[in-house]
Formats: C-alpha cells, sequence, structure tokens
C-alpha cells in the first residue's frame, strides 16, 4: 500500500496486525482442538452412546441431539426473522414506534444466553408445560438468535436500490409482488447471512438448552419434540466440569468439541453453497 499520509500508514499497519493477530489466535485454536481431538473420532465414536458418564463410548445421540434442536430451531427463527424484517423495511411506518422497535430488537441481540435460558425455563417448561424438551429449548433458541436474523435481514432488504421496487410498482406489480420477484431474491444472500450467523450461535450455546431441553444420558433417542434430548455443548460441559478426574477424558472432551465444530462449519457451508447458488441464478 503506497500512502504518503504518515497517519493513515500507521492506522493501516494497526489494522492490519490485529486482523493477523485474531487469525493467528483462531487458528491456533481449530488446531490444538484438530490435534488433540482427532485421535478420539473413530467409528466407535461417531456410532455408539455414551457409557461410565462419557469416559467410554461414543456420541451418536448427542449428535443427532443437537441436529434434532438446530433443525427445529432454523424452522421457527428464519421464517419469523425475514417476515419481521419484510414488515419493518416494507411495510411499517417508518416513526417513533418502529425506531422503539428497532432499538428493541437491537437490545434483544446482546442479552447474555443465560436470561433466554431462564426466560425459557419459565415460560415453555414451566408456564406452557411443554416441559424440559426439544420444543423448548428449540423455541428458546430460536428466539435468541431472532434479532441477529432480523438485522442481517433488514440491513440486506435496505440495500437493495430502491428503482427496482419503483420500477416493478410502475409497471403494475402489487406490493408483495414487487418484494417476492424483485426484493427478495437481491436480499436473500445477505439475509442468509445472518442466519449463517444465527445456525453457529444456536449449536453452540449451552446455557439455553442447559434449563430447558438438555440431558447428560438418555436410555433411548427421543421420540417427539416434547422429550428430552442430548447435545453436543452440554455434553462437553458435562465432560469438562462434571466428571471424577477429568484430565482421565481429555482426548473425549476434544473430540467431542471437534466434532462439534465441524458440525456447526457443516451447517454454515450448507447456507453458504445456497446463498452462493442464489447469486449464480440472479448473476449479481
Amino acid at each position: 500500500m503506497k500512502n504518503n499520509n504518515g497517519k493513515d500508514t500507521f492506522i493501516y499497519w494497526v489494522m492490519r496486525i490485529i486482523t493477523y493477530s485474531i487469525v493467528i489466535i483462531i487458528a491456533y485454536i481449530l488446531i490444538d482442538i484438530i490435534i488433540k481431538g482427532l485421535p478420539a473420532i473413530n467409528i466407535e465414536f461417531l456410532t455408539e452412546s455414551p457409557r461410565k458418564s462419557g469416559a467410554e463410548g461414543g456420541i451418536f445421540p448427542v449428535i443427532l441431539g443437537t441436529l434434532y434442536l438446530v433443525t427445529l430451531t432454523i424452522l421457527i427463527a428464519l421464517p419469523l426473522g425475514m417476515f419481521s424484517a419484510i414488515y419493518l423495511t416494507e411495510y411499517a411506518k417508518q416513526n417513533k414506534i418502529t425506531k422503539i422497535l428497532r432499538l428493541a430488537i437491537v437490545t434483544l441481540a446482546g442479552v447474555p444466553s443465560i436470561v433466554f435460558g431462564l426466560f425459557g425455563l419459565g415460560l415453555f417448561v414451566i408456564f406452557l408445560g411443554f416441559g424440559a424438551s426439544i420444543l423448548s429449548g428449540s423455541i428458546t433458541l430460536a428466539l435468541m438468535i431472532l434479532p441477529t436474523i432480523i438485522v442481517s435481514s433488514e440491513e440486506a432488504l435496505k440495500a437493495v436500490p430502491q428503482y427496482m421496487r419503483e420500477g416493478s410498482l410502475a409497471l403494475g406489480a402489487t406490493k408483495w409482488q414487487t418484494i417476492q420477484k424483485n426484493v427478495l431474491p437481491s436480499a436473500m444472500p445477505g439475509m442468509l447471512t445472518g442466519a449463517i450467523l444465527g445456525v453457529g450461535r444456536a449449536a453452540g450455546e449451552t446455557a439455553p438448552i442447559l434449563l430447558t431441553a438438555a440431558a447428560f444420558f438418555l436410555p433411548s433417542l427421543p421420540s417427539s419434540v416434547f422429550d428430552q434430548v442430548m447435545a453436543l455443548p452440554y455434553h462437553l460441559f458435562i465432560l469438562s466440569t462434571q466428571v471424577p478426574e477429568p484430565q482421565k477424558i481429555m482426548h473425549m472432551q476434544y473430540g467431542t468439541a471437534l466434532v462439534l465444530i465441524t458440525l456447526v462449519l457443516g451447517l454454515n457451508l450448507i447456507a453458504i453453497i445456497i446463498r452462493i447458488r442464489i447469486r449464480k441464478k440472479y448473476n449479481w
């Protein structure tokens, strides 16, 4: 970078060093987990149930339970978040009420996950009588990631040029037809970015499912959304804090962490592929 301004050059290098430092730290963490977790990964670990408080056996029901929770969370949060963003951007009058709503949404995005867990415990588990279950946990996780999806979706919708709306309306299209055919295809990649962030957070949270859905060990797989479920974040938490002499099962801890990271990356990769295909379809 050629810049004769000493101040700009200094800022540039500070930002560059900070960026590289973050990348190096993340790379170190990932490499450490991979190196220490790979020895635990085998067919038994991926296909069997835990034994002896997780010291032996595998994590198959734990993986499956995490997928149940994440899938139902996405099915609840994605439509609600996207339609809320569409309403706020395309239909709602831009007045004090919408400003307050946006402020509330942004505030909720910063609320600690344990608060959502307590809310889910009080409302879904106790008051509505869902009990500790996949449904309670998924709704709680959906509420937790909803602000992220709404904010990112709203920003993506605002980025669509106004002339695309005006041209469609001038040709006689209805408001919804304009949104469906012109606005949403252009905004969808940005909206999916919010979904990717939400999925990653939902899959890795421990506090909400600890209070609303998770069990350390279950004799059988869940048969309905009203059953408890085993999940990777909670399983890892138990292995790290509640098992006597956890250092003896360090390989199980790192193996579980590696599977969790791989699962999150896999879900994110699926969303990224969908986003790329949408971009190619509309030649962006």
